[in-house]
C-alpha cells in the first residue's frame, strides 16, 4: 500500500493537463491541495491502529492486503465495514472522502463485465481482473465519470443534435478504440490516478456506439480537465482541520482519446451498458449511507457546541432540533446496513447491495440536507455570515473588544466561542459550502433517480394485494 508520500510523487509526476481560471496547471497548483489532503487521510489511516480494522482488507484475488478502497466485496461484512470506515473517515475531513467513486465503479466492473462474457463470450472480465491486480497492488485512486453532458435532455443519445452529446466510439482499431465527448461533475478527477469511465443511462440497441466503458491515466493524451476548486477560506493563525479540505470537480473532456483494448470494458453491449450504469448508481448510492450519516454527524456536532457555548443546550427546542439530526444520520445509515444484509451476490462472486434499501437511505439524506443547514443556522445565529475577520481577531486593538463582546458563559474562554463560530461561518457561509449543499442533493444521482429506482423495483403489487385482502377484495 501507498503512503501519502508515494501518493504526492506519483501526483505529481503527471502531466500537467488541467485548467483553473484560464491556466493549465499542474497538480501541485495550491488550489488543488485542499482535495489532496482528502484523498491523502486514506492512505495515512493505514497506519493507525483505530482505522487500519477498516481501512485494511485482504484481496480475494491474491490474499494481500490492500487498502479496502481497492477491494472487491465479498459479502455484507465487506459492505458494512465500508459503509463504517467512510463514516469514520469523513469525521476527519469535514465531509466527503471522495474516493469511495473509484471503489463503487471497479465492484460493478467486476459484476457487469463478468456477465458481458458469459452471454458474448468476450474477454471482458479477464481484462478487467488484470486491471483490478494492478489496481491494487499499486494502491491507486480513481474518479469514475459517468454523467455525461446530455445536450438537449428530451432527446436519447442517437438523437442528438451534436452525438458528442454523449461520450461515444467514434473508430475501432486493431489495438483499441477512439472515444470523444466529455462527462461533467466528476469529483477527484484533477488528483485522481486513474479515471473509469461507465455510461450514464439505459442504452438502447441504436446506442451501441455510445456503450462503452473503460480506464485510463487521468493524463492520457486527449484528456482535458477543466476544473473548478473550493476550499474552506484560508486561515492565518487560528489553524483546525476543517480549514485544510476542500474538492475539484471537473469537466472531462476526451479529445479524440486513444483506449487500448485491455483498457476496454464494455464495447457496444448495450444492454450491459445499461446494467452497469445503474450498478455503479446503487454502490455509490450505497456509500453515501455513510458519507451522509458523517456530514449529518458533522452538523449535529456544530449544532450542539454553539448551543452548549450560548447557554441553550438544555433549552427543549434545542433538544427536539438535536434529535432530528440524529434521527436522520441514524436512519440514513441504517438504510446502508439493511442493504447490506439483504444484499446478493452475482455469478461474478462480487456482492451486489440490495437496492431498495440504498435508494431509500440515499435518497432520504438529499431530501433532508439543507434542512439539517437550516437548523444549523436556526441554533448558530445570525452571526456566520457577520462574524469578524481572522486578521481582526488577531489585530491586539480590536480584539479586545471581540473577545468581550462575544462572550457567552463565564466558563468558556472567548477563543474558543470564536472558534466554533468560525467554523460554523465556514460551514454555512463559504464557497465551499455552497458547492457542498449542491452535491449534498445531487451527488450520487438526484433525488427523482432514487424515486425511480425505488418505484422500478419495489413490489407495490404486494401491497396492493395487502389492501385487498383487509378490504374483504377477491377479484
Amino acid at each position: 500500500m501507498r503512503s501519502v508520500e508515494d501518493y504526492l510523487n506519483d501526483l505529481f509526476r503527471m502531466k500537467p493537463n488541467i485548467y483553473i481560471d484560464g491556466s493549465r496547471v499542474s497538480r501541485d497548483d495550491s488550489r488543488i491541495r485542499p482535495g489532496i489532503n482528502v484523498i491523502s487521510k486514506t492512505f495515512e489511516m493505514t497506519a493507525n491502529p483505530e482505522y487500519k480494522g477498516l481501512i485494511i482488507a485482504k484481496s480475494h484475488l491474491t490474499g494481500r492486503e490492500i487498502n479496502r478502497f481497492t477491494h472487491i466485496v465479498q459479502g455484507p461484512e465487506d459492505l458494512l465495514l465500508k459503509q463504517k470506515m467512510i463514516r469514520k473517515l469523513c469525521h476527519l475531513t469535514g465531509g466527503c472522502i471522495q474516493r469511495c467513486m473509484g471503489c463503487d465503479a471497479i465492484n460493478a466492473l467486476s459484476a457487469i463485465t463478468y456477465l458481458t462474457d458469459q452471454e458474448h463470450g468476450t474477454d471482458y472480465y479477464r481484462r478487467f481482473i488484470e486491471y483490478l491486480k494492478y489496481f491494487q497492488e499499486r494502491d491507486l485512486t480513481a474518479a469514475c465519470a459517468q454523467t455525461d453532458v446530455k445536450g438537449d435532455r428530451s432527446k436519447r443519445p442517437y438523437e442528438q443534435p451534436d452525438p458528442d452529446s454523449y461520450l461515444r466510439i467514434v473508430e475501432r482499431r486493431s489495438n483499441g478504440v477512439i472515444v470523444r465527448g466529455a462527462k461533467n461533475c466528476i469529483t477527484i478527477a484533477a488528483y485522481a490516478d486513474e479515471i473509469i469511465v461507465v455510461p450514464t443511462r439505459a442504452m438502447t440497441d441504436k446506442e451501441k456506439e455510445w456503450s462503452i466503458a473503460f480506464a485510463i491515466p487521468a493524463d492520457t493524451d486527449g484528456v482535458k480537465l477543466i476544473t473548478r476548486s473550493t476550499a474552506m477560506r484560508p486561515r492565518k493563525v487560528l489553524k483546525a482541520p476543517i480549514a485544510d479540505i476542500g474538492v475539484s470537480d471537473s469537466f472531462i473532456v476526451f479529445d479524440d482519446v486513444f483506449i487500448p483494448w485491455d483498457r476496454v470494458f464494455l464495447c457496444g453491449e448495450n444492454k450491459y451498458a445499461t446494467m452497469l450504469a445503474h450498478l455503479f448508481a446503487l454502490y455509490h448510492r450505497h456509500s453515501y449511507t455513510g458519507c451522509k450519516p458523517a456530514t449529518t454527524d458533522i452538523v449535529m456536532g456544530a449544532t450542539a457546541l454553539v448551543s452548549e457555548y450560548n447557554g441553550v443546550g438544555d433549552v427543549w427546542h434545542i433538544r427536539a432540533k438535536l434529535a432530528d439530526l440524529a434521527s436522520i444520520a441514524e436512519l440514513v445509515y441504517a438504510a446502508g446496513v439493511a442493504s447490506a444484509i439483504e444484499g446478493w451476490k452475482s455469478p461474478s462472486g462480487t456482492f451486489i447491495p440490495n437496492e431498495i434499501y440504498a435508494n431509500v437511505g440515499r435518497r432520504h439524506a438529499g431530501k433532508n440536507y439543507y434542512h439539517e443547514l437550516e437548523i444549523l443556522a436556526d441554533v448558530a445565529g445570525g452571526i456566520p455570515a457577520t462574524l469578524p475577520y481572522e486578521g481582526d481577531y488577531l489585530n491586539p486593538e480590536t480584539r479586545k473588544y471581540i473577545d468581550k463582546y462575544i462572550k457567552r458563559r463565564v466558563d468558556i474562554p472567548s477563543e474558543n466561542v470564536y472558534k466554533c463560530l468560525m467554523m460554523i461561518s465556514d460551514m454555512l457561509c463559504s464557497a465551499y459550502s455552497g458547492a457542498a449543499a449542491v452535491a449534498g442533493v445531487h451527488g450520487g444521482g438526484s433525488p427523482v433517480m432514487e424515486e425511480i429506482a425505488i418505484w422500478r423495483s419495489y413490489n407495490f403489487e404486494e401491497k396492493k394485494k395487502i389492501a385487498k385482502y383487509l378490504a374483504g377484495i377477491t377479484s
